[in-house]
Formats: structure tokens, sequence, C-alpha cells
């Protein structure tokens, strides 16, 4: 017999699974929904960053009002974006479609209180391969170089920052993300729910906005890294490596808490030092 929580997700699942049967157990749904998720949202931000400098409603929960995100900025920033995505997910979309096989679909949803749960699971898990993942690109200066450096072309990211990346590193994420799911043995539904959560708030992440509603707003004890976390790993590269929450930080002695208004100048001198140091140090 369901139990209460089961029956709220039941409802939504049934829907799913007789209108929409075939789309929700090919292999490229998920692809799909991924790709569609995260420019959809970047679509959404790339909007306000371009209304911001005359819309002083919406510049005011930038994270840097006084440097606004120019049109140069958006096409390079798309632009890498669309080769990665052409020359990386479209082959691998593709070799998941010819040998993945169909994904099966039970007839029960999970209850609320599992895909809760499963979606949580699967953040912290992927917290901690991203902290190390991360903590080791910094470290080595030749990771760095060939795989990360491009990331940090940008001090004041903004949300097509957040796929202005290196095949490489664009493939360890997505394979993690795809990966971690099967390892805890999560439902399809919760498994799409982690997807869909991890694009949003990889995306705020890198916004550049400070808004009320963000998720280190909501979540209490700063345990919540966030926009403003992730801007000053920006600017002072050897901190803040976790990709969302702040225990790793906080446990690996690389946390630090970004200031209201930015850097000085001394503090900007000091981590260009020590990002030159990341990138030309053997």
């Amino acid at each position: 017999m369901l139990d209460s929580h089961a029956l709220v997700l039941q409802p939504i699942w049934d829907y799913l699974h007789q209108n929409h049967h075939d789309l929700l157990r090919s292999p490229l749904f998920p692809v799909v929904l991924s790709v569609t998720t995260y420019f959809v949202l970047v679509g959404i931000y790339t909007a306000l960053d371009l209304l911001a400098p005359t819309w002083p409603s919406i510049n005011r929960y930038r994270l840097h009002p006084d440097k606004p995100v120019t049109w140069p900025n958006i096409w390079i920033t798309l632009g890498v974006t669309v080769y990665n995505h052409l020359f990386f997910i479209f082959p691998a979309a593709v070799a998941q479609w010819l040998w993945r096989p169909p994904t099966p679909l039970p007839p029960e949803a999970p209850s609320l209180w599992s895909f809760l749960l499963g979606i949580l699971g699967c953040m912290v898990v992927f917290d901690f391969q991203y902290y190390l993942w991360h903590l080791l690109h910094h470290r080595v200066p030749w990771l760095y170089r060939t795989f990360h450096a491009i990331h940090h072309q940008y001090n004041q990211p903004f949300s097509l920052v957040t796929q202005y990346l290196s095949g490489w590193e664009l493939f360890s994420v997505g394979f993690w993300a795809t990966v971690d799911p099967i390892l805890l043995r999560c439902h399809c539904l919760t498994t799409w729910g982690f997807m869909v959560f991890n694009v949003y708030v990889s995306t705020e992440d890198h916004c550049g906005y400070d808004f009320p509603w963000a998720m280190h707003n909501l979540v209490p004890f700063g345990l919540w890294g966030g926009a403003p976390k992730h801007d000053a790993h920006h600017q002072r590269p050897g901190t803040n490596f976790a990709p969302f929450f702040s225990h790793w930080d906080w446990l690996g002695g690389t946390n630090t808490v970004p200031t209201a208004s930015g850097q000085s100048a001394s503090e900007e001198l000091e981590d260009m030092k020590e990002e030159k140091g990341l990138k030309h140090s053997d």
C-alpha cells in the first residue's frame, strides 16, 4: 500500500508514464532535459545581464554592479558553449542512443521522501567528487594550464561561464552527474530531478547575482556556497573549491568569505600573483 508521501508524486508519474512513455524511455531524454534546462536558465540570466545596466532594480542584485556583461563576453562564452555541445555532448548523446538500452519505467513513483533524499544524496556525492577534482586541478599546474585555466579567464563570472570549459572538464562533470544516480540506485524520476537541480544550482553559482531567493540565502548556517563564494573563487582561485556545499572547504582550510563589495586593490594584486603562479609554475 502506498504511503501518503508516495501519493504526492504518483499522479504526476502516471501522467508522464501514460502520455510520454516513449520519450521518457529514450536514452536521449536525459541529455535533452539537461541541455534544455541549461539554455533556458542561461537565456533568462543573459536577458537580466543585458537589462541590468539600465534597470537599477536588477543591477542592485549584481555582485559587480559596476562591471556590466558585454556582448563580446556573451559571444565568446556562447561560442565555446556551442562548440562543446556540438563536438562533445552531441557525440556522447549519439553513443548513448546507440548503445544504452531504453530506460525502464517502473509503474510506481518514488515517495516524496525518497525523491528528495535521492537528490540530496546525489548532490552530496557530486559535491565531494568535484571538490577533489577541482582542488587537484588547481594544485597541479599542468592540469590547471591544460584543462581548467579556460574557466578562469573571467574573474567575474556570469551565467554563460558555467559551461565555458575544456572538453575534459565538461566530460568529467557530465560523467558524475550521469553515474551518481545509478550508484545510489535512484528512481528515474529522481534521476531527472537531480539533473535539473544540478544544472540549476550550477548556473546559479555562476550567475553573478545575489538574489534573496538564491540557494545560499535559503540554506541556513552558511552550509551552501552559492554565487558569492564562487565569485570569490574566481577572484581568489586558491579558495572555495566545492561547487555547492561549504563543509569540504571548511574541513580542507580552503574556505573564504566573500566581501560585500568586492576586493581591495591589495587583495586583487595578491590573487593575480597567486593565479599566475598556478598558471606558470612547474
